[in-house]
């Protein structure tokens, strides 16, 4: 069983550069509420879908689509139509989080490819296997809390093929589970489909610096050679007890380019690329990276290393110029 590539498009030109890298599949979404992307500008139509799954099958890849928020009762309707669109239009694979959905997904369309999203937040093989039971899901994508000893747990103990976040930006809470942003913006990010919706981001120049603010309230404020990063509560800078600083998470990506020889080791399926809200250009840079990194550790894991070359660009492309290794290392244990 191979070691698969999955990485972000939040358009067309991502899709084709993902493709054009060395992607082994390229994830996507509506544009619309029913995934967990839904910036303005972002994401596909059914025509755009259409010309991305056309360019992805010509090069033998697949199309995973991510509808990974949760459904309202008063518009089940707009989920409900993203599962028989993506069904139409040939996907590979859905990506989901809703009982309810995958219920409707598994019964009407049985052949129909269907992916635990991380926002299902299933950490154990417990989990894991009630969904394959009862919805006959292929792939898990694990929440980005386990250390790779509960990883490999996991592999362990279901026939689920596991997918593992390799690199992108980490978030604070576990996946699926986080409602910190409504409580400013009055929007769950896990049915309107952002954390931090543009319409309430607000950004000033003020004598004091670049101010940052969500719904009015001010998350950061930026030196003049600090890099402003998009504004979320948990990566904000706040004053607690007259300090300032990261109360709650710091901007860093996961990068774990390292432990790929772990991860075949193990068993794991595929390795997923945070980023659909990204541009082109991050997409191709990472891709390539991560493709070059996948092929070397298969064809010698025992002499394998993360060059500083590949950890160099990956560090260019991270939240704050900085990464980690997540919760996967944890040292104490």
């Amino acid at each position: 069983m191979s070691l698969e590539l999955v990485c972000p498009a939040g358009n067309l030109p991502a899709l084709k550069v993902a493709v054009d890298n060395g992607a082994d599949c390229v994830y996507m979404g509506f544009r619309n509420s029913t995934n967990a992307r839904a910036f303005a500008g972002l994401n596909f139509d059914n025509e755009t879908a259409k010309q991305g799954i056309r360019y992805a099958h010509e090069h033998g890849r697949k199309i995973l689509l991510a509808l990974n928020t949760f459904p309202q009762t008063a518009q089940w309707h707009v989920w409900k139509q993203a599962v028989d669109d993506a069904a139409e239009l040939g996907v590979d694979a859905l990506i989901l989080a809703d009982l309810g959905l995958m219920r409707y997904a598994s019964r009407t369309y049985p052949d129909l490819r269907l992916h635990l999203s991380v926002q299902g937040s299933a950490t154990n093989y417990e989990a894991i296997n009630f969904y394959q039971e009862h919805f006959g899901i292929q792939r898990a994508v694990l929440p980005r809390v386990l250390s790779l000893a509960q990883v490999e747990n996991v592999v362990k103990n279901t026939s689920v093929e596991i997918e593992l976040f390799g690199f992108g930006g980490l978030c604070v809470m576990v996946e699926g589970r986080c409602i910190l942003s409504s409580y400013v913006t009055g929007e769950s990010p896990n049915t309107a489909g952002v954390c931090s919706p543009a319409k309430a981001v607000r950004w000033q120049q003020t004598p004091k610096g670049l101010e940052s603010r969500l719904s009015g309230v001010l998350l950061d404020r930026y030196s003049a050679d600090e890099n402003a990063g998009y504004p979320t509560l948990c990566k904000g800078r706040f004053e607690v007890e007259d300090e300032t600083y990261y109360a709650l998470e710091e901007p860093t990506s996961l990068n774990t380019l390292e432990l790929i020889p772990d991860m075949l080791r193990m068993g794991i399926r595929a390795i997923k690329i945070e980023g659909r809200q990204r541009s082109p250009v991050y997409v191709e840079q990472v891709t390539r990276v991560w493709r070059a990194a996948i092929d070397a550790a298969k064809l010698d894991a025992a002499h394998y290393a993360a060059t500083p070359d590949w950890m160099a660009q990956l560090g260019k492309l991270s939240e704050g110029q900085q990464h980690t290794l997540g919760a996967y290392y944890r040292p104490w244990k």
